[in-house]
């Protein structure tokens, strides 16, 4: 049974899908003005997690994401290049597909961009004002959020309470200061026509036409960082009620943010690192686990130190699993597919309750520790360790981990040999070579 934190409720609650034996989720994508920063990293970590926890449990899953490939800096990153907001976005998106690729995340099934969407956000928009929802002035459309009595239910703020802030646009035109933007009037970038003028979306009908379009009017879990509930996903569950009686999604999703050596990352403070850079440097497996290494609803800390923990945490787990490899390798051993369904179970069961990642990782550590004692047994029981070896690795691959599977040539083989042979003539100093080239080969610490 898995149970998520919900933010529109405030609670863990467990999971009940729409449809049974399969979730609809949607995940807030990028808008593509510029390289993918670690922060935009987490959520293609968190939710690629939680999908592949829910194909685990039995599930199928229809995991959609966007692009948001018109907005107001790509437009002037367009004007500054000479070029097109198409040749922007299209740079952008590659890059970004770039990142989920070296994070060895599961892609998103389907990545609507608005600038397909067009037709159906122009209509949905029109009907809003039919319905009154919505109004014109001078060429814009806004969203009226004082015709949807539930607006506030996602982030939990009462109009009347609110103080105007960042994010929202206030202007003379608006009949409430949160009254939010459908339809921008335009006279410079990519536009389009429209009932009320040239011009372009709003960001946040965007995503509940994509969501309307791919998935349907109601899906089971809505994701994004924190930073988006508010206005963004708040706006798009009022839009929603507003059209079709309903918050849009079931369960609402949100993962923390990512600070660098504590401290919130920001341009201004310079300390933006960009996700490709810290893949390449650290490698994927590192770098999910450091992300996965806190809950995903409490803050990361990005520091060398934080990066060192986890690079320490990482080799405790993988190189039982490499020496495993190798001693079967040696004995002729194989380790087949069978696991410790115990093991993997108790780790499940952590994951399911609202992936509790921290509590999952001690059950990964408790079964590396099982796998060590069997490796030093004088006589290896290797069914025990291909139990603990293969539950460790299905464990992984929920965390999108990788573990390759060891091979070792008849040359090492035959250093193996020599190396075991001078031990036991005690022939120390040819010992120490042969174990000197082992470890250079990656197969003895």
């Amino acid at each position: 049974m898995i149970r998520l934190y919900n933010t529109k409720d405030l609670k863990v609650e467990e999971f009940k899908p729409i449809h049974e034996g399969h979730v609809d989720m949607y995940v807030c994508g990028p808008t593509v003005y510029n390289y993918a920063h670690i922060g935009n990293a987490r959520p293609m970590v968190v939710f690629d997690v939680l999908k592949r926890l829910f194909e685990a449990e039995g599930y199928t899953v229809k995991y959609v994401s966007n692009f948001t490939d018109v907005d107001d800096k790509i437009i002037k990153k367009a004007a500054q290049e000479n070029t097109t907001e198409a040749v922007i976005a299209q740079r952008y998106i590659d890059a970004y597909q770039e990142v989920r690729k070296m994070l060895n995340t599961e892609f998103p099934d389907i990545t609507p961009r608005v600038t397909e969407t067009m037709p159906q956000i122009i209509d949905f928009i029109d009907r809003l004002v039919k319905s009154g929802h919505a109004y014109e002035a001078n060429g814009d459309v806004y969203f009226s959020v004082d015709s949807v009595p539930t607006y506030g239910e996602i982030s939990h703020q009462k109009l009347n309470e609110l103080e105007a802030g960042a994010r929202i646009e206030t202007n003379d035109q608006k009949r409430n200061p949160y009254d939010f933007a459908l339809w921008k009037k335009t006279d410079m970038g990519i536009k389009w026509d429209s009932p009320w003028g040239e011009g372009r979306p709003g960001w946040h009908t965007e995503c509940v036409v994509m969501i309307n379009n791919n998935m349907g009017p109601l899906i089971d879990i809505h994701g994004g960082g924190m930073d988006l509930r508010f206005p963004h996903h708040e706006n798009e569950a009022a839009q929603q009620e507003a059209m079709n009686g309903n918050c849009l999604a079931n369960y609402w999703v949100h993962n923390a943010m990512i600070n660098i050596d504590g401290s919130k990352m920001s341009k201004s403070l310079g300390n933006v690192l960009w996700a490709k850079d810290i893949v390449e440097k650290l490698g994927v497996n590192l770098t999910r686990w450091l992300m996965s290494s806190v809950h995903y609803r409490k803050e990361l800390n990005f520091s060398d130190e934080t990066v060192e923990t986890a690079r320490k945490e990482l080799e405790r787990v993988m190189t039982p699993l490499k020496q495993a490899d190798i001693k079967a390798a040696l004995a002729g051993a194989d380790f087949g597919d069978s696991y410790d369904e115990q093991a993997y179970r108790q780790f499940l069961d952590q994951m399911d309750d609202d992936m509790n990642t921290p509590n999952a990782y001690a059950v990964i550590f408790d079964t590396a520790k099982k796998l060590n004692a069997a490796l030093r047994q004088r006589e290896i029981d290797f069914a025990a360790a291909a139990r603990y070896r293969n539950a460790i690795a299905k464990m992984l691959d929920i965390l999108g981990i990788t573990v390759e599977k060891v091979e070792v040539s008849e040359e090492s083989r035959g250093l193996f040999e020599k190396w075991n042979r001078a031990k036991a003539e005690k022939d120390f100093e040819s010992a120490d070579g042969y174990r000197r080239q082992l470890i250079e080969r990656g197969l003895l610490q």
